[in-house]
Parts: C-alpha cells; structure tokens; sequence
C-alpha cells in the first residue's frame, strides 16, 4: 500500500502521538485502527436504525411469532427478570 502525507497542525499531531503511544503503537498503526473503529461505529448505526425502523412496523411480532411459533408456554408464564 502506497504512503500519502496528510497536513494537521501541530497540535492535532502532538495529540495523535500521545494517545497511540499510551496504546503502544505508532501514529500509522493507531490511526489505521482508529479508521476501522470508525467505520464499524457507522455500520452499527446503520444497522440500529435498519432494526429500529423494522421492529416498528405494525404486526412484525404477530408476523414473527406466526412464522416461529412464539414463546414456548413456560416463557410466557414467566415475567421478565
């Protein structure tokens, strides 16, 4: 993979460098990592918003439950702990 340069203040810098250091890793690795983290925070907001929005349509749980079979009877005599 190619190298690019990036331009950020010094500051901006100064402050990358001290938290990968306290990660033990170096500026490239952490910021590698940082850009997956990233990336996996946007999919899962995604995906909540795509469940969400699902889950709130009207007879998806009778739909589901007409499917699946619902709650076996000893969970549904049981409330929730």
């Amino acid at each position: 993979m190619a190298d690019t340069t990036v331009k950020i203040d010094s500051e901006t810098r100064d402050r990358f460098a001290t938290l990968a250091a306290a990660r033990g890793k170096s500026v490239r690795a952490y910021l590698a990592e940082l850009a997956i983290e990233e990336e996996n925070q946007l999919a899962l907001g995604r995906a909540t918003a795509a469940f969400r929005e699902a889950v709130s349509r009207p007879g998806l749980a009778e739909a589901f439950d007409a499917e699946f079979g619902g709650l076996p009877p000893s969970a549904k005599s049981h409330p929730a702990a």
